[in-house]
Order: C-alpha cells, then sequence, then structure tokens
C-alpha cells in the first residue's frame, strides 16, 4: 500500500468515506451512462427505419437490432462516462471543502482518489469482458440478422415512385399501386448476369408469392436487352413475362465476417493469404484494440484525479483544472484515434496504441503518490514602525 494512505486516519472512519464517495461516483455514473445510451439508441434506430418501410421487418425485430448495437457503444460511453462523473463529483467536494477537510485528517491524494480507482476498475474489468466476449457475440448476431432482413425476400414490399433495390443487380421502379394490389407502370433491370444485363417494362403486372419465392408477373409490355460486344440491340414484346426473386437473394456463405465478428483465436490465427494485407491490418488492429479500449477507464480517471487533487482550494472555483483535465481527455481520445489510423496503415506503429492507453495511467498514479508540493506564501516580517 503507498505510503500515507492510512497516516493518522481511523480505518472504520476512512472506509465510510470510501463508501460515501463511491456511492455518489456510481450513481452519477449510471445516469451518464443511460443517458448517453439512450441518445445512442435514437439515433442509431433511425438507420433501421428503411428496413421497417421496404423490407417489412418487425418492431421485435427492430428493438432485436438496435440493443444488439448497444454493447459496441458502451464501450466508448463508460469511460467517457466515468470520466464526467470523476469530474464533476471531485470538482463538487472541492467547492464545498470537502476535500479540504479529508486532507486535514490525514488524507493523501492516492486515498482520495481511491473511490473513484475502485469504480475504475470494475469499469475496466467490465470493459474488458465487453471487448473479449460480449461484442463479438453481438456483432456477429447483428451482422447474420441485417443480411438475413435485407436478402430474405419472402415478404417483398414495392414502394411507389422509387427504385426498389433488392440483393446485387435486381431493381425495381413502379409508378402507382391500385386498390386490389395490382402494380401499374413497371420498369425492371436486371444485371444479375453481368453478361446479360435486360431491361423490362410493362403497362401492369403484380407481385405474386410462391414455395420457390416472390415473383414479379409483368403483362403486355417489352423485353430490351444489349448484347455485349457488338452493341446489337434485341426487343421483345410479350403478353406475361415472371421474373424471379430467388437468384436475387445471396447466401449466408457468401457473406464475409469482418474483423469485430472474430473471436479473440480468430483474430490471433488469421492468416494474411487468406484475407489479404489490408484485411490483416484491420484483423491485428482489432485484436489490440480489444486489449488497450479498457484501459482508457483508468486511463481517464488517472487523468480527473491528477488534475483537481493536486489542485489547491480556491474561492474562485476549479474552472481552469476542468478545462485542463478534458484538455488532457480530448487530446488522448484523439491519439488513440490517431494510433489505430496509423496502425492499420502499418502494423509497425502498434506499440503507440499501447503507448498512449499506458501513459495517463502512469502518469497519473505517479503524479497521485509523489504530488507537485504547493509554494506557501512568505511570511510577512514585522517592520519596526518609526516614530
Amino acid at each position: 500500500m503507498p505510503p500515507g494512505i492510512m497516516d493518522g486516519y481511523n480505518p472504520a472512519a476512512m472506509n465510510g468515506i470510501t463508501r460515501y464517495i463511491l456511492r455518489q461516483l456510481t450513481v452519477g455514473m449510471l445516469l451518464v451512462s443511460i443517458a448517453l445510451t439512450l441518445v445512442l439508441w435514437l439515433t442509431q434506430s433511425l438507420r433501421f427505419i428503411e428496413m421497417i418501410v421496404n423490407k417489412g421487418l418487425s418492431i421485435i425485430g427492430f428493438l432485436t437490432l438496435t440493443m444488439l448495437l448497444m454493447p459496441t457503444f458502451l464501450v466508448v460511453i463508460i469511460p467517457i462516462s466515468l470520466f464526467a462523473v470523476v469530474l464533476f463529483t471531485y470538482n463538487k467536494l472541492n467547492a464545498d471543502r470537502e476535500l479540504v477537510v479529508l486532507r486535514a485528517a490525514g488524507l493523501s491524494h492516492w486515498a482520495l482518489g481511491r473511490p473513484a480507482l475502485i469504480l475504475a476498475l470494475a469499469a475496466t474489468v467490465l470493459g474488458f469482458m465487453l471487448t473479449t466476449w460480449i461484442i463479438p457475440n453481438t456483432v456477429r448476431s447483428f451482422r447474420e440478422i441485417q443480411w438475413t432482413v435485407r436478402n430474405d425476400l419472402t415478404n417483398v414490399l414495392l414502394q411507389e415512385g422509387t427504385f426498389n433495390k433488392f440483393g446485387e443487380g435486381l431493381t425495381i421502379y413502379v409508378r402507382s399501386r391500385s386498390a386490389s394490389g395490382e402494380l401499374m407502370g413497371l420498369l425492371v433491370h436486371d444485371r444479375r448476369n453481368p453478361t446479360k444485363a435486360v431491361t423490362l417494362m410493362a403497362e401492369r403486372g403484380a407481385l405474386v408469392y410462391t414455395d420457390a419465392g416472390p415473383r414479379v408477373l409483368m403483362a403486355n409490355g417489352n423485353r430490351q436487352e444489349v448484347t455485349p460486344g457488338t452493341g446489337k440491340f434485341s426487343l421483345l414484346y410479350f403478353d406475361s413475362y415472371t421474373v424471379d426473386f430467388a437468384t436475387a437473394s445471396g447466401t449466408k456463405a457468401d457473406r464475409f465476417r469482418d474483423a469485430r465478428e472474430r473471436s479473440i483465436g480468430e483474430l490471433i490465427s488469421v492468416d494474411e493469404r487468406e484475407v489479404g494485407s489490408s484485411e490483416y491490418r484491420r484483423f491485428k488492429v482489432e485484436l489490440h484494440q480489444r486489449v488497450t479500449s479498457p484501459l482508457y477507464n483508468l486511463g481517464y480517471t488517472l487523468i480527473a484525479l491528477a488534475v483537481l487533487l493536486t489542485a489547491s482550494f480556491s474561492r474562485r472555483g476549479q474552472g481552469a483544472h476542468v478545462m485542463l483535465a478534458v484538455g488532457l481527455m480530448i487530446a488522448t481520445q484523439a491519439a488513440a484515434l490517431g494510433a489505430s489510423n496509423l496502425t492499420t496503415s502499418r502494423l509497425a506503429f502498434l506499440p503507440l496504441m499501447y503507448l498512449n492507453a499506458l501513459l495517463p495511467v502512469c502518469a497519473g498514479i505517479w503524479v497521485l503518490l509523489n504530488p507537485p508540493r504547493r509554494r506557501s506564501r512568505a511570511p510577512a516580517v514585522n517592520r519596526p514602525v518609526e516614530t
């Protein structure tokens, strides 16, 4: 245990102070995290409006997709929430002169920061659980559901007046729809076969469902095709024509799982020859981000503690120190993004990711254990008064 923590102070009373501050920090962090999570949930949910309108996504499916995204954002939300709450709580304690009383009672900077460090360690453990286990599983489930919804054509919806895209290469335009469900003014562009793109137009049609999947039945139209190489144009008039959706959807075997869906073991054992050099670097960056990201819970907390606890009391408040802590946190976050981008382009920059994550932790611990000495005012000298 660092020296000075227990000097001249009752352990039972110190545990009470620790619980008092820890309770304020925990409640505050939960409230801020919930608020930020709800804001992100609302912004991200707008991405799936298209699936509800065009793909017939149910409310249950919509909620499932949006909730599966939340663990990914918690890795960023929790460190920022923790930093904000530590900054607010200790600034309030300082403004209420509670820190002055606790210092006078014999508590060191390390002892005063212990509640925040306990919460930061718990957040770090939670962060490692998220990055190594929960997030890969939720991202994989999210991508599989999203893939199924986008490529499942058992419930096709054709919007009027828009170009409806299905899978790779099939686009359907419908001018209007009658009350009985008949489609009027159909335009279909089918380029699922790259060497044989076809354009079809029809006066009317209907969407029918069969055991083999949905199909568009077109009546009284024409089929246009340009032969590749020769540029020969062919036009065929028909009374009825059927467009099959079966080949517009892919198969799940064709879906490439990106780095965020892979487990730690897969990221370690990935072969550059299988995924290519670019994806290989992304996989390695993802692997090391899962190790370094949770450390920012400790780093941001120690930045706030090191700045506020070493600052002397001022009746004018600690606005300058608060801004300094916020600036250091933003600089650390920006450096983390820069190190990640550099490493993605070249793996030689990989140590920068660990340096940026560990530097605030080491510097914050050193400042708390070796606080800068405060300059004391020189005592006034009594000069003789001339008579």
